[in-house]
């Protein structure tokens, strides 16, 4: 078991939904949390609900430089929790490309270059600990997901390779997959959400999957079994009569 009292960690995307209550989470069990998001008035908001364990940096993971100067401010961290997500429902009669590049830069570039400045750091003194959050969407091609699902399928790879390269090095990566929470982007659905979880719940999950050096959590259950059987099955069966 991983402790998680009086460690600092980097939580990237905190301003809304499941990354407030992550830092939450985070407080409540003794550690520290470093916010960032690109809004500055809902971060301090949110930090000073969380007293004095809290400190903002707000950062635009899209921007180079935003990522840069927040880094020159942050400070040593034990670990950092990648939440930063972008998500339009999109189906291909609805095709719009600068959305779908939006999510991409969000959701998967967006951790690269994050990651950039904080591996040397983790690898060169042989501890850290890295929570990717993607997504069960990223497990197989869905209806209405274009740009998400291949945002969250490279993040999941992402992680995946990182694992196998690191391991022994000391540096702990996971990635925690939650299926439909409740937030302002989910609000976008008009189809039905199976299992749809509130942020705190989806947050005890991730926040579990943390005290632990194993590799994945899928959440909810049944349904991220049921997201899983999909890979398993036949192209003739899950695409038959498309």
């Amino acid at each position: 078991m991983i402790s998680l009292q009086g460690r600092t960690y980097w939580l990237i995307g905190a301003s809304e939904g499941l990354g407030r209550a992550i830092a939450t989470g985070l407080i409540n069990v003794g550690a520290n949390v470093v916010l960032s998001a690109r809004s500055e008035s809902r971060l301090e908001e949110l930090s000073r609900s969380l007293g004095a364990a809290a400190t903002v940096i707000p950062m635009d993971v899209t921007d180079p430089q935003s990522i840069e100067i927040a880094v020159e401010s942050l400070g040593p961290i034990d670990g950092v929790i990648y939440n930063a997500g972008a998500y339009e429902p999109m189906r291909c009669q609805d095709w719009d490309t600068s959305a779908a590049l939006r999510m991409l830069d969000v959701n998967f570039a967006g951790a690269l270059r994050v990651l950039g400045h904080v591996m040397p750091t983790f690898t060169a003194r042989g501890r850290g600990d890295i929570t990717l959050v993607g997504s069960l969407a990223g497990y197989h091609g869905l209806p209405a997901a274009i740009g998400y699902g291949a945002s969250k399928s490279a993040l999941i790879s992402l992680a995946e390779t990182m694992r196998h390269d690191l391991k022994g090095s000391g540096v702990t990566v996971r990635i925690a997959n939650p299926g439909f929470i409740k937030t302002r982007l989910t609000d976008k659905n008009s189809f039905a959400m199976p299992q749809l979880m509130t942020p705190e719940k989806a947050a005890s999950h991730v926040l579990g999957a943390m005290t632990h050096r194993g590799f994945r959590t899928d959440f909810p259950r049944p349904f991220s079994w049921v997201i899983k059987v999909l890979r398993l099955l036949p192209d003739w069966i899950v695409y038959r009569g498309k």
